[in-house]
């Protein structure tokens, strides 16, 4: 690819992102539908400015970057203000990780039509919801807690181990692993070893901005934050691949626990930073999709996103929640909700190349299936999320006024 080349496509990706952002502003629709959809406007299924593939081993480098930056965003600004939000947060992750990857692996074979090796892998990349499409969601419905924080932290918590054993199954499928054996220990030393790198580098940030002197401080902390998290992230992905992605949780989230002077400052300035990255990924990402990778689905791919909403998340919500302090409007906005977001995006992009490029039949019907997902859930759920909060009556205002529900949230 010429120079010239390189600079169009960034140049038109970031470009069709901003405009539909600024339209998302000025419409008030969904801004990650309108993002969505200018990828695949410029892409392949559209005007074809825009090809990622383009990039060669570079674009992998690229997307894995941006990510850690949006997840070590998240970290910075996860909150358990009480047990109840532990409790429940902790329920729906292992419940979900069972249900969610059973009901994903039955609904993609049987319904949507692909075999089972990419079925499987297909549940464990939908598994997470998205914390930079629930964030903004959240506080433009003014959710009232404990909800807001609970659908926030379930996909810090889900979207790492999603992506690990993606990655572990896409290994099994490609004959890289040799057994469930070693698909679970591959599964527990990338979590456990990307915490223990990211809680480190955290750690090690955090007494370095705590030592600085406001004299010191003019743009030091930014830089630094990126110059260790980027560090972190190749040094992760050389030693374990695919542990950067819990090693950026796990490092945001030390760092936000451990507030020095310039923490205020620099949590905004990573989240402009972690917007602009999900403005630039979500076009390129999308570009890579085709009509042609969609269109085949069909009905079945549709039942088989509907499948995930309407009865494998609420199964697993509700389950989860047996026992806990939620009543009952609050369980079903739980369950209703859950749309997946930019690593969702990201993992089936990079996945369905390895898989094409084995030859391994249903990788297209693959990345189909998952941007489906993605448009879908965030489509539906974008549009019902703030009529239905405000039917439950759990919207902030109207919480506010009607004591009986919060009483409903205080840990029993």
């Amino acid at each position: 690819m010429t120079p010239e080349r390189l600079g169009l496509l960034w140049g038109v990706t970031v470009f069709a992102g901003a405009a539909a952002r600024l339209l998302a502003a000025l419409s008030g629709l969904s801004g990650v539908v309108l993002l969505l959809s200018s990828g695949l406007l410029i892409g392949r299924s559209g005007l074809g400015w825009v090809e990622p593939l383009d990039l060669g081993p570079g674009l992998g480098t690229v997307v894995g970057l941006l990510v850690s930056l949006v997840l070590f965003d998240g970290g910075m600004n996860l909150r358990f203000p009480d047990d109840t939000i532990k409790a429940t947060v902790q329920r729906i992750a292992v419940l979900r990780l069972l249900i969610s990857l059973g009901g994903g692996l039955l609904a993609a074979h049987w319904l949507a039509g692909l075999n089972w090796q990419v079925a499987a892998v297909f549940s464990a990349i939908v598994l997470a919801t998205g914390p930079p499409v629930v964030t903004p969601l959240v506080r433009q419905i003014r959710l009232a807690p404990p909800l807001g924080d609970v659908l926030e932290a379930e996909g810090l918590v889900l979207e790492p181990i999603g992506a690990v054993l993606a990655l572990l199954l896409l290994e099994l499928v490609l004959g890289n692993l040799h057994g469930w054996r070693e698909l679970l220990l591959g599964l527990l030393s990338r979590l456990g070893g990307g915490v223990l790198i990211g809680a480190s580098v955290g750690f090690l940030l955090s007494e370095i901005l705590r030592r600085l002197k406001p004299e010191q401080s003019s743009g030091l902390p930014l830089q630094l934050s990126l110059g260790l998290l980027f560090l972190m992230y190749g040094v992760s992905e050389w030693l374990l691949p695919e542990s950067a992605l819990p090693a950026s949780v796990a490092a945001g989230i030390v760092v936000g626990r451990r507030p020095g002077s310039h923490t205020p400052e620099l949590e905004g300035l990573i989240q402009e930073l972690a917007q602009l990255a999900i403005t630039m990924l979500f076009p390129l990402l999308a570009a890579d999709v085709s009509w042609a990778e969609l269109s085949p689905l069909g009905w079945g791919g549709i039942l088989c996103v509907l499948a995930l909403m309407v009865v494998v998340r609420p199964i697993a919500v509700g389950l989860a929640t047996v026992g806990l302090p939620l009543n009952i409007q609050q369980r079903l906005f739980l369950g209703w909700l859950a749309p997946r977001g930019i690593v969702t995006a990201a993992v089936a992009s990079l996945f369905s190349i390895r898989l094409e490029q084995a030859g391994i039949i249903g990788a297209g019907r693959l990345q189909g299936l998952v941007f489906l997902t993605i448009l879908i859930t965030v489509g539906l759920q974008g549009l019902t999320a703030q009529p239905l909060a405000k039917a439950l009556g759990l919207t902030s205002s109207e919480t506010d006024q009607e004591p009986s529900a919060d009483a409903a949230t205080e840990p029993g």
